[in-house]
């Protein structure tokens, strides 16, 4: 199988995170990082991978400094990383980024390869939180989708996946090549080992342009900020955490907290 797994670099998930005047985050205050849900996402590429054989090719859009979470992704496991650098593409919002990343897929075929069978993602990115670039990129390349997986199999061609939610659990499958997207429940990502990050200074590293997307479908003066469908228009501070709930247990204290509990989903 050739594996095309999405990753981005965030701000530290743990970290402190703020906006900028513009709405936009302020990735020059935090701690750079590769997305814990992408570790994730890799993590079952390098299953499927172990279990079929074939290749796992690691992608991302993003500044030059970009090329750190790659790095990190090749000393897990990945075989190659593909880089999209380019300073048309800052302040790009989804839509634009699921062209990029469309055009940056079909050129990222593996060597002698004509194609790719499936590409993997994060639900969401811990940055942006939209949820939809996964599926923006199925639309794109024209393939099914299955998304917010919690497993993940592939068997004769076939993908298949449990998407759990408060409502109950389905069962998903469609033909490869196919787009799928994982959550936090999909895989416990290994840690890079010594081997790993020595053998990742050596591994296939390339960096795209937009020049170099032109002839992939994507349209070079629709990119980057100025263009963008979306814009933040207004931006609310993060107001001041407030008391926890208390229930006094007067005979009806069990029931009140499992109330409260369904009513956030925690059960």
């Amino acid at each position: 199988m050739n594996i095309v797994v999405l990753v981005k670099q965030v701000p530290d998930t743990y970290g402190e995170r703020t906006l900028r005047e513009d709405g936009r985050i302020d990735r020059e205050r935090g701690t750079p990082a590769l997305d814990e849900i992408d570790e994730r996402a890799l993590e079952v590429a390098l299953r499927l991978r172990e279990t079929a054989g074939g290749e796992v090719t690691v992608l991302t859009m993003g500044p030059p400094e970009a090329v750190v979470a790659l790095r990190k992704a090749l000393a897990m496991g990945a075989d190659r990383a593909v880089h999209v650098c380019d300073e048309a593409l800052a302040g790009s919002d989804a839509l634009q980024t699921a062209a990029v990343l469309a055009a940056a897929v079909r050129a990222t075929a593996a060597p002698g390869a004509a194609t790719f069978d499936l590409v993997v993602a994060g639900n969401e990115s811990t940055d942006g939180r939209t949820a939809a670039v996964p599926a923006m990129l199925a639309e794109r390349l024209g393939l099914p989708q299955l998304t917010f997986l919690g497993s993940v199999a592939v068997d004769a061609g076939i993908v298949t996946g449990l998407r759990i939610t408060p409502e109950g659990t389905t069962e998903l499958c469609a033909a490869l090549p196919a787009v799928i997207s994982v959550t936090e429940g999909s895989a416990q990502p290994r840690f890079p080992n010594f081997k790993g990050i020595m053998s990742a200074r050596s591994k296939p590293l390339t960096t795209l342009t937009l020049a170099d997307l032109a002839d992939h479908g994507l349209v070079e003066a629709e990119a980057g900020g100025a263009n963008s469908w979306s814009l933040v228009c207004t931006v609310t501070a993060r107001p001041a955490r407030a008391g926890g709930t208390v229930i006094s247990d007067d005979g009806t204290g069990g029931s009140r907290i499992a109330a409260f509990l369904d009513a956030a989903n925690l059960i």
